[in-house]
């Protein structure tokens, strides 16, 4: 019998920059799920190959792979894991776009980890398998939590949930992949800023629409302007009442934010 669950994206109501922390940044932000973009994780009792077997149209090769990392992060604890996927492989129908700002990767080692927690009955609390996950990636808990919305400080490892009205999310993606590091890097040298605690604290109070009301595409994401710098071709998809996602490349907007 097949397992599957599905792997949700994300988008970043807002997305500003606290602080550095080591070779991090601290952000604060409110992610979101967009529950009508998803990729499928399966399971199938399957594996002609007889080791680990990830099938899905990845854009990395498999030790780069988020999925991969979570495995080897659950083998360390879990020995049966291992032989469980020398039988089984794990397929994964992709429609969250790579390199776009959206965590689809982040979100398939989350789920990843979801299943993994129940098919082998570890009984891992959330606040366990979020610190699994934030070894693999800075967005990897906010979906471990399964939130539709939240708030993410630190480094990404502080999610609290938000509780608000679902939100209707529409998301273009345009064929430019992203580098975060580039970004980062543009943000670092030519736009650097750090939010205010009166800012923090208001922004966290508010909710999602409002916020999308009161900010435009660039006060609401510090990335967005180094992101234009860096792939100045984002310019042309930028629309009136739109907002940008993570370092991008995806646009959005909540329908119905009149």
């Amino acid at each position: 019998m097949n397992i599957s669950a599905k792997s949700y994206a994300k988008v970043n109501i807002f997305l500003k920059i606290a602080g550095k922390r080591d070779n991090y940044h601290e952000l604060v932000s409110r992610f979101v799920r967009v529950k009508n973009l998803y990729d499928t994780i399966t399971i199938i009792p399957e594996n002609p190959k007889g080791e680990f077997t990830l099938m899905g149209d990845f854009g990395c090769p498999l030790e780069k792979n988020t999925i991969y990392k979570a495995f080897l992060e659950l083998r360390k604890n879990c020995p049966k894991i291992d032989a469980y996927f020398r039988i089984y492989s794990i397929k994964v129908d992709k429609k969250i776009p790579e390199f776009a700002g959206l965590g689809g990767g982040s979100s398939n080692a989350a789920t990843f980890l979801i299943m993994a927690n129940k098919l082998f009955d570890l009984y891992y609390s959330k606040e366990k398998l979020a610190k699994i996950g934030a070894k693999i990636g800075a967005d990897v808990p906010f979906f471990v939590y399964e939130y539709d919305s939240a708030n993410v400080t630190g480094i990404g490892e502080i999610v609290e949930k938000y509780e608000e009205e679902a939100l209707d999310i529409e998301v273009v993606t345009p064929k430019i992949e992203c580098n975060t590091g580039k970004i980062f890097t543009s943000f670092r040298e030519k736009f650097y800023k750090e939010v205010s605690l009166e800012e923090k604290d208001k922004l966290l109070n508010m909710n999602s629409k409002d916020i999308l009301k009161e900010l435009n595409i660039s006060s609401a994401n510090d990335l967005y302007e180094p992101a234009l710098d860096t792939y100045p071709l984002l310019k042309e998809y930028e629309k009136e009442n739109w907002f940008f996602s993570g370092s991008g490349s995806s646009f959005f907007k909540v329908k119905n934010n009149g």
